[in-house]
Order: structure tokens, then C-alpha cells, then sequence
């Protein structure tokens, strides 16, 4: 089991939403040869208050558990909008754990700019009438959390209700998976072919320090679901875990290669993105600068499209 700190976003748990390609989502082709803004749209960010009293944690978690002390939204704007990031999905931090009173308030004062990925307990009774009221106030998708316990998803009934329910509902499932778990999110996948699927951080591959290449095939096979798409995020934590992160390119180039940019997307994971002397710039520049083999159009799927169509259609 990894421990928090050595990969900090694996606190978190659940995610997302539809996959059809909507009419209204401008071609990446049109907006890449355009003189527009970027609008680019970060799909994974973690904000929370240092206001304990209004926004309580949860028992599970103590205020030294809180590092960053405070990451607001007012604090990741400081940091995504200078590189051209307009909206931002945010997933719910665990220390609020099923209430998500700040993402709401959040998304609230400021109407267009974030959508929301939420955490449930799939074993809860009233599980479907729950996803609905969340998806009613602005969540895209619920995301799961591997304790070491995927193997037990498959044949859950509770997690068979869930990914039905994102199903009918047109919301998402964002697995946050260690590598060992990809068979069993293949399986899932395999049950429930109609639901949309959002792996986070390459399914933690390269966390290591190496880039296993069997998971990395495990991660592709997933390719033959058409709705299942992957997360390239949380650069700060893959490989040698230093930017410019060039080491993280070839399997960036095997995911294309396989899900096409049309289902990748670039995330920041912030604030963890940028703690210990890493960047957001360094993040973003990694997919918008440094990689040859992504077109202009490539890159503003993975750097807004594919989000945009599943995060905000």
C-alpha cells in the first residue's frame, strides 16, 4: 500500500463523465488554428479551506494531515491562470470525505469555471438516488479508490449499482488504481462497456521510479473500450519524478498511440504539482511544448477537449 506522502493523491476517491463527442464542443482543429485564448481546462485539482470550523474535516483525518495547510481556489487560480488554464475539474479531497459542502460553494462562486468529481460509498442503500442529487448540483463523476481492495469490485453489487447508474446518468467512474489493479478495471470495463471510464495518473505507473512495461500493456489493452479514457497527470510523481519530465514521454507516446488524444487528458494534480520545488508550467509545458510527435490538434484534445466533452458537455 502506498503511503499518503509518497503519492498524495492517492487520498482521494471517485470520478467523472459522458464520452460522446457533443455538436457543441468547437473541432480542436478550428480552435488550434484560431487566435482565441487557450482556455486550456485542468481535470484534476484537490482545493480545500484552512477554515476548519466552516468546512469541518472528517474524523478520519487530523489538521496536520492537511499539507498544504490550505490550498483555496483563489490559490490554484494563482498558479493555472497565468499558464492559460481556464476551468478546472476538481475532485474532492478526502479530508472532507463525503461532504462536499467547499467543492460546492466553490463551483458556486464561480458558475462555468469548475466542474466536480465526487466521493460516494458505493455501499450506501439509497446509492443511485445520492448519485443523482450530486450529479444535480454539478458532479461530472465519482471516483473509486483502491485500498487494496479492486479485486473485490468486480463482484460487488453496490460498485455494479454505481457503474450502471454513471451509465444511465451519462456521469463518469475515475479509478485511482496501482498498477496491480488494471485487471480488474479491465473487468469492469468488460461488465459495463457503456460506462464512461477516466483512469487517473496512468493508473500510477512509473510511481517506482520505473516504468513497468506490463502494466503499461495492461494500461493500453483498457484502449479496446472505447469509452474508457486515461488521466496523463500527477507528473511530479512518475519516473524520476523531475521535470522537465521528458523521461514520461515514451509512455505518453504508447497511450496515444494506442487511445488517440481524443481520450487522454492532461492534469496538474495540484497542489501537489506544485510542492517541493516542482511547477504548474513545468506540468503543462511538458504536453504544450516539449513533445514532438503531439500536433497542434492533439495537443488541444489532451490539454481541453477530451475534458471539455467529458467534464463539461
Amino acid at each position: 500500500m502506498l503511503s499518503r506522502r509518497t503519492f498524495v493523491g492517492g487520498v482521494m476517491a471517485t470520478t467523472a463523465i459522458a464520452a460522446a463527442r457533443p455538436t457543441a464542443i468547437a473541432s480542436p482543429v478550428d480552435v488550434a488554428e484560431s487566435n482565441v485564448p487557450p482556455n486550456w481546462i485542468d481535470a484534476h485539482v484537490h482545493i480545500w479551506s484552512p477554515d476548519t470550523e466552516r468546512y469541518p474535516i472528517s474524523s478520519q483525518f487530523s489538521e496536520s494531515d492537511m499539507r498544504p495547510k490550505s490550498f483555496t481556489a483563489d490559490q490554484l487560480f494563482e498558479h493555472c491562470r497565468s499558464a492559460g488554464v481556464q476551468r478546472v475539474v476538481l475532485i474532492q479531497m478526502s479530508f472532507y470525505q463525503y461532504d462536499h459542502a467547499y467543492m460546492l460553494d466553490a463551483m458556486e462562486a464561480n458558475p462555468g469555471v469548475f466542474s466536480g468529481v465526487a466521493l460516494i460509498d458505493h455501499r450506501r442503500p439509497d446509492l443511485t438516488k445520492r448519485m443523482k442529487s450530486l450529479a444535480q448540483k454539478g458532479m461530472r463523476g465519482f471516483r473509486l479508490h483502491s485500498r487494496g481492495d479492486a479485486k473485490d469490485w468486480v463482484d460487488d453489487p453496490g460498485m455494479d449499482e454505481l457503474w450502471r447508474t454513471a451509465a444511465h446518468e451519462g456521469l463518469a467512474v475515475c479509478p485511482l488504481i496501482n498498477p496491480d489493479d488494471i485487471p480488474y478495471v479491465d473487468a469492469l470495463c468488460k461488465k459495463h462497456p457503456d460506462t464512461t471510464v477516466v483512469v487517473d495518473h496512468f493508473a500510477r505507473i512509473g510511481i517506482s521510479g520505473k516504468m513497468e512495461r506490463d502494466s503499461l500493456d495492461q494500461l493500453c489493452r483498457l484502449a479496446r473500450f472505447p469509452n474508457t479514457h486515461v488521466k496523463t497527470s500527477a507528473f511530479y510523481a512518475l519516473g524520476k519524478k523531475r521535470a522537465p519530465y521528458d523521461d514520461l514521454i515514451p509512455m505518453i507516446k504508447q497511450v496515444t498511440e494506442h487511445f488517440g488524444p481524443e481520450r487522454l487528458m492532461w492534469a496538474s494534480d495540484c497542489p501537489f504539482q506544485v510542492e517541493d520545488g516542482h511547477t504548474y508550467e513545468a506540468s503543462i509545458a511538458l504536453i504544450r511544448d516539449r513533445i514532438d510527435f503531439l500536433s497542434a490538434s492533439d495537443k488541444q484534445w489532451l490539454l481541453k477537449g477530451t475534458a471539455e466533452k467529458v467534464f463539461f458537455a
